[in-house]
């Protein structure tokens, strides 16, 4: 009889990003033509510009995006755990990110060395935010996925998808 784990709990998501849960919203994340799957492989080349996110739910819903690299700067050393790369609050339900606002802009996967995991995290939210303005550029090392929940008082998430991506070779030179 096979057993049927969990990827968040294989790839360390749960445990390291975000606590236990249990989905109730589907989300769909896509770079280009490329649907994602939890612990896909994705060159930072190709996710250098803001996925797709959609995600289902009802319009009177509003949900956060929350995307961070809890691998920063090395996954041996993730002395900058976790570094943020996106958050979109203010989601109507049964669409995607775009409709949201942006709180932080999106920055693509920047890996310097290893495997790094991005992960894309989904809160349902109480209320409308009221107006929140854009997180400096500083403010995206150290940043802490369950701190931020509990300080908007977002609870657990409602969908998690994460992948993987290290830094490409540079050109290849012609012979």
């Amino acid at each position: 009889m096979s057993r049927f784990v969990d990827p968040l709990v294989v790839g360390r998501v749960i445990g390291e990003v975000v606590d236990m849960f249990v989905p109730s919203v589907a989300m769909a994340v896509a770079y280009g033509a490329r649907d994602l799957s939890n612990g896909c492989h994705v060159k930072p080349s190709l996710a250098a510009d803001q996925p797709l996110v959609r995600i289902s739910g009802r319009r009177n819903d509003l949900y956060t995006l929350v995307m961070t690299d809890p691998d920063a700067p090395s996954p041996s050393e993730p002395t900058m755990r976790e570094y943020l790369h996106w958050i979109v609050v203010n989601i109507p339900g049964g669409t995607d990110a775009t409709k949201g606002e942006v709180v932080v802009p999106y920055m693509g996967p920047r890996p310097p060395v290893g495997i790094h995991r991005y992960v894309l995290v989904l809160f349902e939210q109480k209320t409308r935010f009221p107006y929140v303005p854009a997180a400096s550029p500083d403010d995206r090392a150290y940043f802490n996925t369950r701190a931020f929940a509990a300080n908007h008082e977002l609870g657990l998430p409602v969908a998690v998808v994460y992948f993987n991506s290290q830094k490409e070779p540079s050109g290849h030179r012609r012979r």
